[in-house]
């Protein structure tokens, strides 16, 4: 049996997966959302990167679990990312969702691009929270206005810190068993810095024909691609 843990990214909880847990489990195998340490139901928790990492790390001991897929989407790639490396022989893959990658010593605002000034602009205009977006954000993504209803009015504050905080990690990365959904709708092609880990033997690349959001615009072909890679 796998043991699915699903992150999701920026302003989301655990609630974010509730329409991907159901095929996954029909499956036969654990499923564990998890809301990360400042969102949603754990709005008022101090978090900063590292509190993140050790959120994963922690449930997948608190739990005993083993055979795990740890599947991170967005920005939560980050601190999944980490948390693959740190759980040693209970990960069984990890997989990114249209997600940011962790590098040693980089935050999920270093390099200076546009949207990351604006991330940082804020922080800092919200009292160190980076603030959800807003309806008109989620258009061109493959959702319904349902859905994007769904998403605004589920968002909470992402707390900063956890954005401005370096990365640690004590290898590299492409050494993990690894799978990376690219969203079509958010971009043909994957970032540099994930196109230089595909390259590599043990990364492999899957597509979805969506936006930013498929478990939202598409969670049973999500769940039936998370099942594939388990597979592997």
């Amino acid at each position: 049996m796998t043991n699915f843990v699903l992150v999701a990214g920026a302003w989301l909880g655990s609630w974010a997966w509730d329409d991907v847990v159901p095929p996954l489990r029909a499956g036969g195998h654990g499923v564990h959302p998890l809301t990360l340490s400042g969102l949603a139901e754990k709005q008022g928790v101090p978090a900063g990167q590292q509190t993140h990492v050790q959120d994963i790390v922690g449930e997948v001991e608190r739990l005993g679990l083993r055979d795990v897929v740890l599947v991170g989407h967005s920005y939560a790639g980050i601190p999944v990312g980490q948390a693959a490396e740190r759980i040693g022989d209970r990960l069984a893959r990890v997989v990114f969702v249209d997600s940011n990658v962790p590098a040693d010593g980089s935050s999920f605002v270093s390099g200076g691009l546009d949207w990351q000034a604006s991330v940082e602009a804020s922080i800092a205009e919200n009292g160190g929270f980076w603030a959800p977006l807003t309806a008109p954000d989620f258009e061109g993504q493959g959702l319904s206005a349902e859905q994007i209803a769904r998403i605004v009015d589920g968002s909470t504050p992402h707390p900063g810190a956890t954005l401005t905080e370096p990365a640690a990690l004590t290898r590299p990365l492409g050494e993990l068993p690894a799978t990376y959904i690219k969203c079509l709708l958010d971009g043909a092609k994957p970032s540099d810095d994930v196109a230089a880990l595909l390259a590599g033997s043990r990364w492999r690349l899957a597509e979805m024909d969506t936006g930013h959001w498929p478990m939202f615009s598409r969670p049973t072909e999500l769940a039936r691609i998370l099942l594939d890679e388990a597979g592997r």
